[in-house]
């Protein structure tokens, strides 16, 4: 990237709160976190130019549309200041933060809030799961299937299976991770579950139950209410704020460089695509990855110091070690073995706990994950902190690999 981005802060509400039960709402759940973002940046929301806002499916879950129309009644201070919405599935935040990074870079704006939200909590989990469905191909994919996307993913296990073989204990390996990493996390939905063996078992239907095909209960990701929100800044803002507060330009945590792409939306495409080429996937994926690592000038994975990728499912996270070239493809499962990805290891990842341990707001998810990686590489990120942290690099998707979003930050 010729000029980099720089995030200044932000905030992050309790995964672990059903905002339904305590008797608050869509509004509540984005107003109080953009509140503690504020807060925690020490910003007024006058001097904010623009809000983008990631969301998926408020209109299903809520009832509800047109959310930028809200910051006006978090705080005055957002009153006529521009505001757009942004849907991409899973990958909703990230685009918030991608058109957020495109109005500081094109000259438009030089501090910019983006706002990733999703309340999911507040209907029955059958009608949750045909909610998110949405971002399948509608009456073509998944048919039959009870739960959509744990049956999509669970064709992606048998994709790995047939191509390389798949052994589900790495599956497992991986969710026993990303569990215990939200232990350290004092915003993780699951931080006070009590796990045992028989919680990640492949042969006990009663602990660990099949939700569809390769996928059971240990490998899927959470149904979440939450929202996080930051604060991007051009250089000069970036300046400052530096210089308002005693601080070095350098230790400012920026967005070093970026990667998006889309894939066809069906699963089947995506598959027959690379069925036949010897090499990844989703080569979408790993486009989406290599481009990002190359506008922050990275070789790859050893110029990481750790990454926060999409695991709504075990497998997801599988193949996104693949992907990011950690090993080659077919060979995820020697990262697992090696413990390379251990919250001690040479390259952890998910050290926040992952979508499988933190929770999965679908459109709060890709703002989270930058949220993450600015707390890692500012020293901020608490008990998930992972000693030395310079470079962190976020994956984010939407349905099955068809939105693709990739993050590097670091100072």
């Amino acid at each position: 990237m010729a000029e980099p981005v720089y995030v200044l802060g932000g905030a992050q509400s309790d995964f672990a709160a059903n905002w339904t039960r305590n008797n608050k709402a869509l509004f509540d759940l984005i107003a109080e976190t953009t509140e503690a973002a504020l807060a925690s940046a020490g910003l007024d929301a006058a001097a904010v130019d623009a809000v983008h806002v990631g969301n998926f499916a408020a209109e299903l879950f809520c009832g509800q549309g047109l959310l930028g129309g809200m910051m006006g009644h978090v705080h005055p201070g957002f009153e006529g200041k521009p505001s757009s919405r942004h849907e991409a599935a899973c990958a909703s935040g990230s685009m918030a933060v991608l058109a957020g990074m495109t109005d500081i870079l094109a000259g438009h704006y030089d501090l910019v809030g983006v706002v990733g939200v999703e309340m999911m909590r507040n209907v029955a989990g059958q009608t949750a799961a045909e909610h998110l469905g949405a971002a399948a191909w509608a009456g073509r994919e998944a048919q039959g299937a009870r739960y959509l996307w744990p049956a999509m993913f669970s064709d992606l296990a048998e994709e790995y299976d047939r191509r390389y073989g798949l052994d589900p204990a790495h599956l497992a390996a991986i969710s026993r991770i990303n569990f215990a990493n939200a232990k350290r996390n004092p915003l993780a939905q699951t931080r006070a579950w009590t796990l045992t063996d028989s919680s990640f078992a492949r042969d006990d239907d009663e602990s660990n139950p099949v939700i569809e095909g390769w996928m059971r209960k240990s490998d899927c990701g959470q149904v979440t209410d939450g929202a996080a929100v930051l604060f991007l800044a051009s250089r000069e803002r970036a300046e400052a704020y530096a210089r308002e507060r005693g601080l070095s330009l350098d230790a400012i945590p920026r967005i070093k460089g970026w990667g998006h792409t889309t894939a066809p939306l069906l699963m089947a495409t995506k598959l027959e695509r690379s069925a036949n080429d010897g090499g990844y996937i989703f080569p979408w994926v790993r486009k989406a990855i290599t481009d990002a690592y190359g506008r922050a000038g990275l070789r790859g994975p050893e110029d990481l110091d750790a990454i926060e990728t999409h695991d709504c499912f075990s497998v997801t996270e599988y193949m996104a070690i693949e992907h990011f070239g950690m090993t080659a493809p077919g060979e995820g499962w020697k990262a697992v073995e090696d413990g390379r990805i251990d919250f001690d290891g040479s390259l952890p990842v998910n050290p926040s706990g992952g979508l499988i341990g933190l929770g999965h707001p679908v459109g709060a998810t890709g703002v989270r994950m930058v949220l993450d990686a600015y707390r890692q590489t500012s020293g901020q990120a608490g008990d998930t902190q992972v000693e030395n942290a310079r470079t962190v690099a976020t994956y984010n998707v939407g349905g099955s690999g068809t939105a693709n979003a990739c993050f590097i930050v670091g100072v």
